[in-house]
C-alpha cells in the first residue's frame, strides 16, 4: 500500500481543508457572479424599454382635455339641467317629458345622438331666453350638487387628478353649455371648462348660440385654439372621451384615452393601440336616471318606448 502513497496527497488537518475548500467556494462564487452579471445585462439590453411614467410631472407643455357626458359624469349634463330648471318651474310637464326621454335614450343607448343632441340643446335655449346668465350661474351651482356630484366617474376623475398633480392644467370639453361647464369644473378643481355659448346681450339670454354647438370637429378646433393660445404642445397633451364623435379631438393629441367607449370608439382604439378604461358596471350603463317625476304617465311612457328601441337594436 505504501507504493500507492504518490498517488494520494498527504493528510491535512480538518481546518486547513475547511480553508481550501472555503477559498475555492469563494472564488467560483466570484466568477459565477460576474457570469450572471454579464448575462443580466444582455438581457437587459434585449427587453423592450418600460413604459414611460405619464404624465410627466413638471411638464408644462403638455395638459389634459376631458369630454364630459359619459367620460367625466354619468349621463348628459344638459338633461340634468333640465331636471333642475323643470324643478324651478323653468318649464312646463310636457316639455319635461321630452327631456326625460331624451335622457333615457342616452343612458340605455350609451351614445350621443346628434338629433337627440340637437333638439335637447334648442329646448334648452328656448326655457333659458329671457334669462339672466348670473341667475343660471347660481342655480346651476345648486342643480350640480342635487344631481350631478354623485355621478361623477372616480376613475376619471382620478386620472384628471393625476394631471393637476404633475402640475398640468386640465380642462372639460363639452356642448353642453359653457356655463354649466365652468361649474362643473370648478367644483372638480380643474382649470376650466370649454363649452358651447349661448348668446346673450347686457347679460341676458337671447335664446341664440353664438357660433355652433361645441361637438365633434369644433371640440378638436376649440382645443387647438387653446393649446396655441397656452403654448402648448399636442403631441405631449392628453384627451379623453367616450364617444366616436370626439376622435377628432382624440386625434389630435399624443396621447389619447377612450373612456366608457361606445362601440364605434372602442373598435377605432383598439386599432391605434389607444388606452382604454371602461368604469362602468357593464359593456353600457346599467343604471336608468330617470327625472323624480317619472310617475307621471308620459315620462313612463317615454322609458317604456326607449327600451323598446335599445332592445330591438340589441
Amino acid at each position: 500500500m505504501a507504493a500507492l502513497g504518490w498517488l494520494t496527497p498527504r493528510r491535512r488537518s480538518a481546518t486547513a481543508r475547511s480553508v481550501l475548500a472555503g477559498e475555492a467556494a469563494a472564488e467560483a462564487a466570484r466568477k459565477s457572479s460576474q457570469t450572471i452579471e454579464a448575462l443580466q445585462e444582455l438581457e437587459g439590453e434585449q427587453a423592450p424599454p418600460a413604459e414611460p411614467v405619464f404624465p410627466v410631472a413638471g411638464d408644462v407643455h403638455a395638459a389634459a382635455f376631458f369630454d364630459l357626458d359619459n367620460t367625466v359624469m354619468q349621463g348628459a349634463a344638459i338633461f340634468h339641467l333640465g331636471r333642475g330648471l323643470y324643478k324651478r318651474k323653468f318649464f312646463h310637464r310636457s316639455e319635461l317629458a321630452r327631456f326625460a326621454w331624451q335622457q333615457a335614450w342616452f343612458r340605455l343607448a350609451g351614445v350621443e345622438d346628434p338629433e337627440h343632441m340637437q333638439d335637447a340643446r334648442e329646448s334648452a335655449l328656448s326655457i333659458v331666453k329671457g334669462h339672466r346668465v348670473s341667475e343660471l350661474m347660481t342655480i346651476g351651482e345648486e342643480i350640480y350638487d342635487e344631481y350631478m356630484a354623485d355621478r361623477i366617474w372616480p376613475g376619471t376623475r382620478a386620472l384628471a387628478q393625476a394631471h393637476l398633480d404633475a402640475g398640468q392644467k386640465v380642462w372639460l370639453v363639452t356642448a353642453a353649455p359653457v356655463e354649466t361647464a365652468t361649474i362643473i369644473a370648478g367644483r372638480l378643481g380643474l382649470t376650466g371648462a370649454l363649452g358651447t355659448v349661448a348668446e346673450s346681450v347686457d347679460g341676458v339670454y337671447t335664446g341664440k348660440l353664438v357660433g355652433e354647438p361645441l361637438h365633434g370637429p369644433a371640440k378638436a378646433e376649440a382645443v387647438r385654439a387653446l393649446a396655441s393660445a397656452e403654448g402648448l404642445e399636442l403631441e405631449r397633451c392628453a384627451a379623453y372621451s367616450d364617444s366616436h364623435n370626439d376622435i377628432p379631438m382624440l386625434s389630435l393629441v399624443g396621447h389619447p384615452y377612450a373612456i366608457n367607449p361606445d362601440s364605434k370608439l372602442r373598435k377605432h382604439a383598439r386599432a391605434r393601440d389607444w388606452r382604454l378604461r371602461d368604469y362602468r358596471t357593464g359593456r353600457k350603463a346599467a343604471k336608468v336616471g330617470i327625472p323624480a317625476a317619472a310617475g307621471v304617465g308620459a315620462l313612463a311612457g317615454g322609458t317604456a318606448a326607449a327600451v323598446a328601441l335599445h332592445r330591438r337594436r340589441r
